[in-house]
């Protein structure tokens, strides 16, 4: 594009070939793009989910200068290329699989995370991503071994799912657990310090600051959740299973992981972490939002404001939407909240990986 739309007409009579391969031509691909981009303005930008009209904007084929052009050519040329992968994955059962985790949220490598992680590491991110680590399952499936049953349970099928999340012999050993505080304490240290923090009070919730016509667009994007209403916030966290539910909010035996509450304005917030395998994110969610259902009505009934926010962090390091929504409620926006997330994505996957390496060992539940 750069030498077909250049301001010199020598250059674009010079009908420069880019050999880019056999399987592959830029300048097909590139023709293909820009019809497709030019389809997009025509039907315009959808909606998705519960968004509303106009809530997604992004740059258009037919108002963008050349360097915009270019830019929009080489996302279209790459969504293309995803497209093509996703295609193929779908006509694998096991390896596509990551293709039905409707609540996890995609997870960016940088090279600069790849280069710092260590070899062991990187390779169980990709392979159980995969599911193509040699579990006993698929070592009986590709011929390697004859018996597939777990070690630790001597009753099912030791797959990878079993193995992370499904073994009644690992659960009993606190290994699941281990790793459920491990993800909950890296949680509950950020919002220890944001509850300290001092930051101009509101009366009321706010997460998107609307700007009026002819007004100035505010320099803080977003509003300051409910951290941002009260100063008085107290906080405690049910690691290692020593945490009780604040009398002074209602009497119960639930035990949420983290209960932050404000006396001074009565209101209260209730987090509950869930460690899933991936494809059951959503499931969990729902599980334990039914299980806290009646807590919030009988705190409420009690002159509190109760929030209950159920968040999933996937076994393989994979945060669920549930926590990006919770954290932005409770007012973590921003950089602030891309850092929590993969401080968090990564004590679950290097939890896990440790799992997977003493898969085979019996576990003292006074190590956990």
């Amino acid at each position: 594009m750069t030498l077909r739309d250049s301001k010199d007409a020598k250059v674009r009579g010079a009908k420069v070939k880019i050999r880019t391969g056999r399987k592959w031509k830029a300048e097909e691909a590139v023709k293909e793009a820009e019809t497709r981009l030019k389809h997009s303005v025509i039907v315009g930008v959808t909606a998705v989910g519960r968004q509303g009209f106009g809530m997604t904007t992004k740059p258009r084929w037919d108002t963008a200068n050349e360097k915009g052009r270019r830019e929009l050519v080489q996302q279209e040329i790459r969504q293309m290329e995803e497209e093509s992968r996703n295609v193929k994955a779908v006509g694998m059962k096991q390896q596509g699989s990551w293709l039905n985790w409707q609540g996890a949220r995609s997870r960016a490598l940088t090279w600069s995370e790849i280069w710092s992680m260590e070899g062991y590491r990187l390779s169980f991110l990709l392979r159980s991503v995969y599911d193509v680590l040699p579990s006993p399952s698929n070592l009986y499936t590709w011929g390697s071994i004859e018996d597939p049953t777990c070690t630790l349970c001597k009753d099912k099928p030791a797959s990878l799912q079993h193995v992370l999340s499904a073994c009644p012999v690992a659960l009993k050993d606190g290994r699941y657990t281990w790793r459920h505080d491990s993800v909950l304490k890296t949680i509950a240290a950020k919002l220890d310090t944001t509850r300290r923090k001092k930051r101009k009070m509101q009366k009321n919730i706010t997460f998107v600051n609307f700007v009026r016509a002819g007004e100035k667009k505010d320099i803080q994007a977003e509003g300051l959740g409910i951290l941002g209403t009260a100063s008085d916030w107290q906080m405690t966290a049910d690691i290692h299973q020593r945490m009780s539910f604040p009398a002074e909010i209602a009497a119960t035996s639930l035990r949420p992981d983290i209960v932050i509450w404000s006396q001074g304005t009565r209101q209260a917030v209730l987090l509950e972490l869930t460690v899933p395998w991936e494809d059951r994110i959503e499931e969990a969610y729902e599980r334990k939002m039914a299980k806290y259902q009646q807590l919030v009505e009988d705190c409420k009934q009690r002159g509190w404001r109760t929030w209950c926010l159920a968040i999933e962090v996937g076994c393989r390091g994979f945060a669920g939407q549930s926590m990006w929504r919770a954290l932005r409620t409770l007012g973590l926006v921003g950089a602030e909240r891309k850092k929590l997330i993969t401080e968090v994505c990564r004590e679950a996957e290097v939890a896990s990986q440790w799992i997977w390496r003493k898969r085979d060992e019996v576990w003292k539940s006074t190590k956990c």
